[in-house]
């Protein structure tokens, strides 16, 4: 049954505000902008997990798109009077009113976004000594993470077009320098998974020793479950942190404690849960072990086929549905190096086929139009990168804010190029149980001493290192070459 909070927002037929054009007025707080912060204070403080959810995920975007479509939502010192000043509830709601703005106000210059930054690190500040007793949602906190991020790699890319600012904007770069440093994202995430030790929860849970996934990292003994779920969903903040960097193996390491061959807390969170595989996925296509980026890029196409409907609703749903077609694209690319037929299930086969199938096929000739079909897809489906370091703010301004894409996509197609010869080589190897060196080097047009240096190099390309250091097999079949005979 809805909550009559709920009921509230979906029944009042209060005048929605003016939008575009209209000025803004930060300390106008509409009725019912009144009664969401009041009601969400209260089930915030009585630990009313549901009704809490209710209104975050209902109440807060049905208000957004009715009064503030294009322009802020009223101040934090606007609306304290109704949530008794609350310093803490008060940084929730600033966490959400930047997060409004990041998505619908246009021209959020940099004061703001260092603004937001000091928030994050007030909220989180506060988290990290431990002192807040309060329950919510997994899909408040997960977002609030996928934010965190989103809202760094946002600034990142910023700062980094120089080109056409102005000389106050430059001003306000140079006077923010230390807002979203690449260091402090990093520092606050590891100190979220290490201030929570969800890593020797995950462990003791292995033993029996936790019941973190049976509860869905919810406290039922009157405890908080914002540190906790925080760490755990800092470790998928990571990754994509590390994906974005270029620094794949470290985003995989950071992952480690979460089994991600099993349903966990993060699969409860769809948007957790997509965000997990794709840069999962994606980590794994960069460091060849392609078997597992298909294995999990399936298995998660498979689950958006049959459940997508479910989330038509969600303010996440059009994310959803990009993310989904990205996830195909970089599984055409993972099949096309790496052909992995028994790994695929059939709906998502044919879903591959229609979306991809003439690419794929032309994708195995590698030939210049190959080529191209790779920077197409890759292009498409790969992170928006970002460089660590800061630009140098000074003349000649200039934008840096591709650099780190085009960096990772001639490594990428580096790859793609080495591969030239192995789909030909592959073909025969699977065709033959038995042949010799001189017939197959025949076959491919090569001399025996080319064939012997092509016959390594699918060894190597198709063997990678995994996280703990062991060398794995992502090819579908194996060969040797017996020197006797």
């Amino acid at each position: 049954m809805a909550s009559a909070a709920a009921s509230f927002y979906r029944e009042r037929d209060e005048p929605a505000a003016p939008s575009s054009g209209a000025s803004y007025d930060p300390t106008y707080v509409p009725d019912s902008v009144k009664t969401f912060v009041s009601h969400l204070y209260r089930h915030i403080r009585e630990r009313n997990v549901y009704e809490t959810h209710q209104m975050y995920e209902g109440g807060f975007h049905r208000l957004s798109d009715r009064h503030f479509r294009d322009i802020p939502w009223p101040s934090a010192e606007a609306v304290a009077p109704h949530c008794d000043g609350d310093h803490v509830f008060l940084l929730l709601y600033r966490e959400l009113w930047f997060r409004h703005a990041h998505a619908r106000v246009p021209g959020l210059s940099p004061a703001h976004r260092a603004e937001s930054w000091d928030n994050y690190c007030s909220l989180f500040g506060l988290i990290l000594k431990g002192v807040l007793n309060m329950q919510l949602p997994n899909q408040w906190l997960w977002d609030m993470v996928d934010e965190f991020v989103y809202q760094f790699q946002s600034f990142c890319q910023y700062r980094a077009k120089l080109k056409n600012k102005t000389q106050e904007e430059i001003n306000l770069l140079k006077q923010y320098d230390e807002a979203w440093s690449v260091y402090g994202v990093l520092n606050y995430l590891k100190a979220l998974v290490d201030k929570s030790m969800i890593g020797e929860i995950l462990e003791r849970e292995k033993e029996g020793l936790e019941q973190f996934t049976a509860t869905d990292g919810y406290d039922y003994e009157g405890g908080s479950n914002v540190l906790k779920m925080l760490g755990y969903y800092s470790m998928i903040g990571l990754l994509r942190v590390h994906c974005l960097l270029g620094d794949y193996h470290t985003g995989l390491k950071c992952l480690a404690p979460i089994d991600i061959s099993q349903q966990g807390v993060y699969t409860t969170v769809i948007g957790s849960h997509v965000s997990t595989i794709y840069h999962y996925g994606f980590a794994n296509l960069m460091l060849r072990r392609y078997a597992d980026g298909i294995r999990e890029f399936n298995k998660i196409l498979s689950y958006i086929l049959k459940c997508k409907q479910y989330h038509q609703n969600s303010p996440q749903y059009d994310q959803l549905l990009k993310k989904n077609e990205q996830m195909y694209a970089i599984l055409a690319i993972c099949l096309s190096l790496c052909p992995q037929d028994k790994l695929m299930d059939e709906t998502v086969n044919n879903q591959l086929k229609e979306k991809y199938g003439d690419k794929m096929t032309k994708m195995h000739r590698y030939d210049d139009e190959a080529y191209a079909i790779y920077d197409e897809l890759f292009s498409y489906a790969c992170p928006k990168f970002i460089t660590a370091a800061p630009p140098v703010l000074k003349e000649p301004f200039t934008n840096y804010n591709q650099d780190a894409y085009r960096l990772q996509l001639k490594l990428f197609l580096y790859e793609v190029k080495q591969q030239h010869l192995l789909s030909g080589i592959r073909s025969y190897l699977k065709l033959y149980s038995t042949i010799t060196i001189s017939k197959l080097a025949k076959y491919m047009d090569a001399d025996e001493v080319t064939l012997r240096t092509i016959l390594m190099t699918y060894k190597h390309k198709m063997h990678s290192v995994d996280s703990d250091g062991k060398v794995i097999s992502s090819a579908d079949f194996d060969f040797y070459i017996d020197e006797v005979a």
